[in-house]
């Protein structure tokens, strides 16, 4: 559907334009695109990653293009396998129809070629079975992928995964794909697809065969050149096997056979290549080391190191509100997520550099006892001319340069606003019973400022203070993303908001230096929002565990989680024989996040083979591990470490479970 996307491409910015949310999927940049639509990179309100699949608006529009995308959607839906990338959701009668899959971090296959030349080894004759096993599911599912092509082999750390089933069809089933147009890419196509147009499961075995050859030598078997000589050479020429390595070589010869009767089945060549990878582990391993399951021999030749995975600058929603869990088991999709998560920031009151300050206050305007003070318009006025330091108190934004301020220029300033808007109007239906209904979002550039203006409906003083804490907190979180990490060319560093009243002036209720206040510690006073509560009580829930599952970009959360997970997974692996491990446990299968919203440590396990004593026994383990940290890291910054509390859990598929959560108070307080 898309040319060299992947869902494994590097994320880019959105651009003006594009959705800021398609289904239950909020969109934070693209994976690619080409002639069949767009790519976006989408995140579940869990935290999972996904890649949504827009078709081209003036595709939509075609009756014959909509028959055709919901007749593959409903195709895809049948297929499921262990190195697919399998479908999530999809909305076929949309106005712009969209699917979404699971998202898959690491490069195409002929990214990888590029990067670091042909496979070799156990790596190869891993990539063959996986590749034929994912063909054999579709083909079972009675499906024709019909566009297997390096571009569309995705290599994770834990083995290939075939994907983009944008021109499958069913076998043997009628295609509404207009007559006369090729379908798939060339060089990857069948002589009889040339020939005819025939397509079948024999062609997908063709261009499987074809993509093993160029993974072991790094070339097209049929070369390359103009669209009709490839043609020609597929069709009566002899492939280039050269470099193929003997034992491999016999069923790619088969798989690439002039007519597709000859050739072996996606099912048969699986079991070959099974076949092939199994006699390569017993030419590995020591004797008495050989796996005794197909899992296991896969894990043991497989060996394509994980690539840097693109940071996704996800805009923060916080949570208003948590569900309390007690450990029972909440159903949620499949998680994606990196070692280290969250999106930095402190303690209510932290003001960054060691002090404390209280909660009540609110640094960035004068104070009103219940919360941050909504000045008058001329309390803040100043006269000093544009362009001019900005020190605390000089200087300050009011309302004549909030009327001064303009509408959005250029993509960075659109990409901000967009952000913004978004962010702010997932918040407005957020806060219940406050109405906050939005106004704009205005820029000034010499002065570095960004301006929301805004209307709230209240029935009481609190519910305007939690309201406009939530919208500075909003603003703050996305403004950070959105120009530090994506639009750092921009000139802004200080936002400002701005309360419309009827029958009343235009109040500035709220100005912050967001570069200097990077964790937007200012805005995340207790306020009126009882889900920020530091009391005894907390209970860990998905809402900060998709939190912890964000990767994050501060280095001390990095560097803390990163030192936990390692430790957690030595002492698993030394705790083997009493929790029935096989297999020796790393990054893959346990991994350590944050949620800053409730300055919690997060520790998961997707690792399912122990039973409930093992888990518990284990959880304890990681439990006592992730206090520890968290102590350690408070004793040596001091209250400028947010972090007191750490929850562990055990992922599943269809689910997760907490085990073990608590507080830090000490070192001492922390179990063995």
């Amino acid at each position: 559907m898309v040319s060299e996307n992947g869902s494994g491409g590097r994320v880019r910015p959105a651009r003006p334009g594009d959705p800021s949310r398609i289904g239950p999927y909020r969109i934070v940049g693209r994976l690619g695109a080409g002639g069949m639509g767009t790519v976006h990179a989408g995140v579940r309100s869990d935290g999972t990653r996904v890649a949504v699949k827009v078709v081209h608006p003036e595709q939509a529009q075609e009756p014959e293009f909509r028959a055709r995308f919901k007749r593959e959607v409903e195709l895809s839906s049948r297929v499921t396998g262990p190195y697919l990338v399998p479908l999530l959701a999809a909305d076929p009668d949309a106005e712009i129809p969209w699917l979404a899959t699971a998202y898959v971090p690491g490069l195409t296959l002929h990214q990888h070629l590029l990067a670091h030349g042909p496979l070799t080894g156990g790596s190869l004759y891993a990539l063959a079975a996986a590749t034929a096993e994912a063909l054999a599911a579709i083909h079972t599912a009675g499906v024709v992928h019909r566009d297997v092509k390096p571009q569309n082999v995705i290599l994770t750390p834990g083995g290939p995964r075939v994907l983009d089933f944008g021109i499958a069809h069913a076998a043997g089933g009628t295609s509404v794909t207009r007559t006369g147009v090729m379908t798939g890419t060339p060089g990857w196509i069948s002589p009889e697809h040339y020939r005819t147009g025939t397509t079948g499961p024999g062609g997908d075995v063709f261009a499987w065969g074809a993509l093993l050859a160029y993974a072991a030598t790094g070339r097209p078997p049929f070369g390359t050149g103009a669209p009709d000589v490839v043609a020609f050479r597929v069709m009566s020429g002899e492939p280039d096997l050269d470099g193929v390595p003997a034992p491999l070589r016999q069923i790619v010869e088969r798989a690439l056979a002039k007519e597709p009767d000859d050739r072996p089945s996606a099912a048969e060549a699986a079991q070959a290549c099974a076949e092939l990878l199994a006699s390569q582990v017993t030419q590995v391993l020591p004797a008495g080391a050989v796996p005794e399951t197909a899992v296991d021999v896969f894990t043991a030749l497989w060996d394509v190191p994980a690539e840097a995975d693109p940071a996704w600058h996800v805009p923060p929603v916080r949570p208003r509100s948590k569900r309390r869990l007690a450990g029972a088991v909440v159903l949620v999709a499949a998680v994606v997520g990196g070692l280290a998560g969250g999106v930095a920031a402190l303690m209510p009151g932290d003001t960054g550099n060691g002090e404390r300050t209280s909660s009540a206050a609110s640094p960035a305007s004068p104070v009103s006892p219940t919360g941050p003070a909504r000045p008058s318009a001329d309390a803040v006025k100043d006269d000093t001319a544009e362009g001019e330091q900005r020190a605390a108190g000089e200087d300050s934004a009011d309302v004549e340069s909030w009327r001064q301020a303009r509408a959005a220029q250029g993509e960075g300033e659109h990409a901000v606003a967009s952000a913004l808007l978004h962010d702010l109007d997932v918040l407005a239906r957020d806060i219940s019973p406050v109405e906050l209904s939005l106004g704009t979002v205005k820029f000034h550039s010499s002065r570095g400022e960004v301006y929301f203006s805004y209307r709230l409906d209240a029935e009481d003083e609190h519910g305007i203070v939690y309201a406009e804490t939530e919208i500075a907190r909003s603003m703050c979180l996305t403004l950070n993303d959105v120009v530090l990490r994506l639009h750092p060319e921009l000139p802004y560093r200080t936002y400002v908001t701005v309360r419309e009243e009827e029958g009343r002036d235009p109040q500035v209720t709220w100005r912050e230096d967001f570069v200097a206040d990077t964790q937007c510690r200012s805005a995340l006073g207790d306020g009126a929002d009882a889900a920020y509560d530091t009391g005894q009580n907390w209970e860990p829930d998905e809402n900060g565990l998709g939190e912890a599952m964000v990767p994050s970009t501060d280095g001390t959360e990095i560097r803390v989680a990163d030192r936990a997970a390692t430790k957690i997974i030595e002492r698993t692996n030394a705790m083997r024989g009493t929790l029935g491990t096989d297999q020796a446990l790393g990054h893959d299968e346990i991994k350590v996040g944050f949620d800053p919203a409730s300055s919690a440590m997060y520790v998961w396990s997707d690792y399912l083979m122990w039973n409930q004593g093992q888990i518990e026994t284990w959880a304890d383990m990681a439990a006592g591990e992730a206090c520890r940290a968290l102590a350690n890291q408070r004793q040596t910054s001091g209250d400028g470490w947010p972090y007191t509390r750490y929850a562990v859990a055990e992922i599943g598929g269809s689910g997760y479970l907490m085990i073990r959560w608590g507080s830090v108070t000490s070192q001492a307080s922390c179990s063995t």
